[in-house]
């Protein structure tokens, strides 16, 4: 596919059953949690990570194309250093997860190369998917090593991660493959069965959610919080990737890994877990890579003139809407422009650094020249460097 077309916009039809077009999918993003393949925080469970293998196997056995991102690294360097509590120092989680990669990467390899399978290491922050070059070559290659029959296993490049180029959690960092390689469909598997009407923790009359939209403001607010001292992520993180996801037409199922065979299950259709379903079509792979961008450099506020002029009419942010700029940033940085009530409309990236932002704002483009001595584009950011993140 070429970089700037769409993805195919076919989206979920009327009438068209949602698991069994899940269950359909031909390429997919594999999310297993901490709990999932820890020894509740002591090491690694080569069991576990055993019937991952099987199932993936059974799953490529079948024609499917299988991504793999799975948790365990800083748990597994935490058991090695004999470290009973996680660290909350930034260098210490980093050394964790520098020895626990190791173990990581050894018991995957040697449980799918019982199936035959060979396996690739992948270690990405989130510089490397802001940054586009580097995005596209992580799509290649992984692209590629679908093409060659591997089974790519993802985590987060926690040894080298600082605050500003942290992606957070695996939950946020599955989604973001799942839309950068096109995957029709994001499995996150945790220790709960499900997204459920309220906390079932403290609420005793919750109940278990079979099918929802992803990104139903709704669903965020009845996400509970972390659940574990050694998982980073909780609901509202699998609820906020699935809303991602949808963003290029994937579905999502949240269910229970420990269910049996539960991989094998989903895909041969049965309802299992709470399944979040788009209902968008696509965004063009240009307009899905900016909406997946995690850091905003800056604001833009705009006027109710310019807001309708982005989410109704398409246009480009010209000078003139803009009413303030704040923030720093430099041109080509990443954006985000909110209406008078404060909230997002769009982000983009900007022609012009945040200073001289600040000083065409509400200027006619054509007296940019004497404000700044020069004009470098008629416009603040351009409609095709721009995604509209609000309805109309």
């Amino acid at each position: 596919m070429n970089d700037e077309t769409p993805a195919d916009a076919s989206g979920p039809s009327p009438g068209t059953p949602a698991l069994p077009r899940f269950s359909q999918a031909r390429r997919v993003v594999v999310k297993v949690g901490s709990s999932l393949v820890t020894n509740r925080g002591q090491g690694l469970d080569r069991e576990a990570l055993a019937r991952w293998a099987s199932q993936i196997a059974r799953l490529r056995a079948g024609g499917r194309e299988i991504v793999l991102v799975s948790s365990g690294a800083i748990a597994e360097g935490m058991q090695r250093l004999g470290w009973p509590k996680r660290p909350s120092a930034l260098n210490e989680l980093q050394a964790a997860a520098a020895v626990g990669q190791m173990g990581l990467a050894q018991v995957y390899e040697s449980c799918f190369r019982a199936h035959g399978l060979l396996t690739s290491q992948i270690l990405l922050t989130h510089e490397d998917l802001a940054d586009r070059r580097r995005y596209l070559n992580a799509r290649s290659t992984l692209i590629t090593l679908l093409g060659l029959g591997v089974i790519p296993i993802i985590n987060e490049n926690d040894t080298v991660t600082t605050e500003e180029i942290k992606l957070g959690d695996n939950d946020t960092l599955a989604s973001l493959v799942t839309n950068l390689i096109e995957a029709e469909a994001l499995v996150i598997l945790t220790d709960q069965p499900g997204i459920f009407t309220g906390d079932p923790r403290n609420d005793p009359s919750a109940t278990l959610l079979a099918t929802a939209r992803a990104g139903d403001p709704h669903l965020e607010s009845i996400a509970g919080g972390v659940g574990s001292a050694i998982a980073r992520g909780g609901m509202l993180t699998k609820v906020l990737a699935a809303k991602r996801a949808a963003r290029s037409g994937a579905y999502t199922i949240v269910a229970s890994g420990e269910e049996d065979e539960v991989l094998v299950r989903l895909a041969a259709g049965e309802p299992i877990g709470t399944l979040l379903v788009p209902d968008t079509a696509p965004m063009a792979a240009r307009k899905q890579w900016l909406a997946d961008q995690l850091q905003v450099r800056g604001q833009v506020t705009l006027d109710a003139g310019a807001v309708r002029a982005l989410l109704v009419e398409g246009k480009s942010l010209l000078p003139i809407g803009a009413t303030a700029v704040s923030g720093d940033f430099d041109r080509g940085e990443l954006v985000r422009c909110v209406g008078p009530d404060g909230a997002e409309v769009a982000r983009g990236l900007a022609n012009y650094p945040s200073s001289e932002a600040a000083r065409i704002a509400g200027v006619q483009s054509r007296d940019i020249e004497a404000k700044l001595g020069y004009v470098g584009e008629p416009e603040l950011i351009h409609r095709d460097n721009m995604v509209v993140t609000a309805q109309p």
